[in-house]
């Protein structure tokens, strides 16, 4: 009765090489050189093909459990902590935890598998690939630095949705500032940057998308080298500012935003942290273990990063700075706001000056003239009625509430004419109509 063996291609390969060693048509050195084993496994295997045939070659461990199994206990350890601690969480972080944590050595893929077979993950289809041109990264840690904001509940409803601005290094892939703030502003941005430029120096240029803040976006502007005021400190700091046409072309930040979203949420749920002081007093403990995770060495051991000069005062820099005229009452208006210049000197001397008005995060005012400051008074003042909002901010503002007239508001004081009286109501309730008396 003929029997059928189940082979794969490796042992059928196998078999044939065996043959040809058992019929002397090759030698024992270049058996073991095709098969990729030792000459010793050659000889075992002629030896068990010359007692059992074919079926001698065949694998023993198959149908068994793997040598590498996961034991059961194992299995549910993992299991509880997946559906009790780490709820949410992805196969790879999980898998952290797991080994970190809970002392478990176990693969990520066997992670996914649990994860699969409970309903905790979902295989996500392969996406089809999109070719993009490869773009190499900088050779020097802080040559280019690209930046961005991110919009997330980041606390999981613990607190008041924010935006995460990221610092990342170009060459390395290091997260060198993370910070939660209200929203994407030039303050926010100009707070960011002198606490980045006090740790680590001016970088070479910024990376960054045409969000409003770094490019000027409206047509009516008419000049292409019209700046913004983030753009304008940049410059007077001599760093370069480079605008992306795509996400993809700054594909190193808006991948490590979504990373971040994944990541920094749970580990900030598993440590109670419950504020944004909290988070940001969290954030560089965070960035110096994903940094030594993910950084990779530069292609350059030197450090691109200036320092910064006596000259460059971040105080007055990193403020909202506008040009006035001013007139000949000594007077200028600024934000709705008519300030009278006090000055010693003869009062010709500043009519029809140009003078800056600087405005810092606490909405302080300064005027400077010929780089020097001006003593001031404040004249005039106007009651605010329109608040400008960016659309991306737009779910952020508070909408103003319906003012209510006043007493003696006009409105209030229509008198309804003598020789007319409303007419009873209507089957169906309606009194449209009017009748004379």
């Amino acid at each position: 009765m003929e029997t059928y063996l189940h082979m794969s291609s490796k042992e059928i390969n196998r078999l044939e090489v065996i043959q040809k060693l058992a019929g002397k048509q090759i030698r024992q050195q270049e058996a073991s050189v095709i098969l990729g084993v030792s000459i010793r496994q050659v000889k075992r295997l002629l030896q068990r093909y010359r007692k059992q045939g074919a079926s001698g070659l065949i694998s023993k461990q198959r149908g068994g459990k793997s040598n590498n199994q996961l034991s059961e206990d194992s299995k549910r350890k993992a299991l509880d902590a997946l559906k009790s601690k780490y709820t949410g969480f992805g196969p790879t972080l999980a898998r952290e935890k797991l080994v970190e944590q809970e002392k478990l050595q176990i693969s990520t893929e066997s992670v996914r598998q649990l994860m699969i077979a409970e309903g905790l993950w979902k295989a996500r289809p392969v996406r089809k690939l999109v070719a993009h041109q490869l773009r190499e990264r900088r050779a020097c840690f802080g040559e280019l630095i690209q930046i961005d904001g991110s919009p997330h509940d980041w606390f999981e409803g613990r607190a008041t949705p924010c935006t995460l601005l990221v610092f990342i290094d170009d060459a390395t892939g290091k997260l060198v500032y993370l910070q939660f703030v209200n929203s994407e502003s030039f303050f926010s941005y100009g707070q960011a940057c002198t606490q980045y430029f006090q740790s680590h120096g001016k970088p070479v240029a910024f990376y960054s998308d045409k969000h409003g803040i770094f490019r000027v976006n409206q047509s009516s502007v008419g000049s292409s080298d019209a700046l913004t005021q983030f753009g304008r400190a940049m410059q007077e700091l001599d760093i370069q500012i480079i605008c992306a046409n795509t996400p993809q072309a700054k594909g190193r930040v808006e991948r490590v935003i979504l990373t971040l979203q994944d990541r920094l949420p749970k580990e900030m749920r598993l440590l109670q942290i419950n504020s944004r002081q909290a988070g940001n007093a969290y954030l560089p403990t965070f960035i110096e273990h994903f940094n030594q995770r993910f950084a990779v060495p530069p292609r350059s051991s030197l450090d691109a990063h200036r320092s910064l000069t006596p000259q460059e005062n971040l105080d007055t820099i990193l403020t909202w700075q506008e040009q006035r005229i001013v007139s000949k009452n000594l007077t200028l208006q600024f934000d709705k706001v008519v300030y009278q210049i006090q000055t010693d000197r003869p009062g010709y001397a500043l009519r029809k000056a140009s003078v800056t008005v600087c405005r810092d995060a606490q909405h302080k005012v300064t005027l400077l003239y010929k780089g020097k400051p001006l003593s001031y008074n404040v004249f005039h003042q106007q009651a605010s009625q329109s608040e400008v909002v960016l659309s991306k901010d737009l779910n952020q503002s508070i909408p103003r509430q319906p003012t209510k007239p006043a007493p003696d508001h006009p409105w209030r004081n229509y008198a309804q004419p003598k020789n007319r009286k409303p007419t009873p109501a209507l089957p169906g309730g309606d009194t449209s109509t009017w009748e004379n008396k």
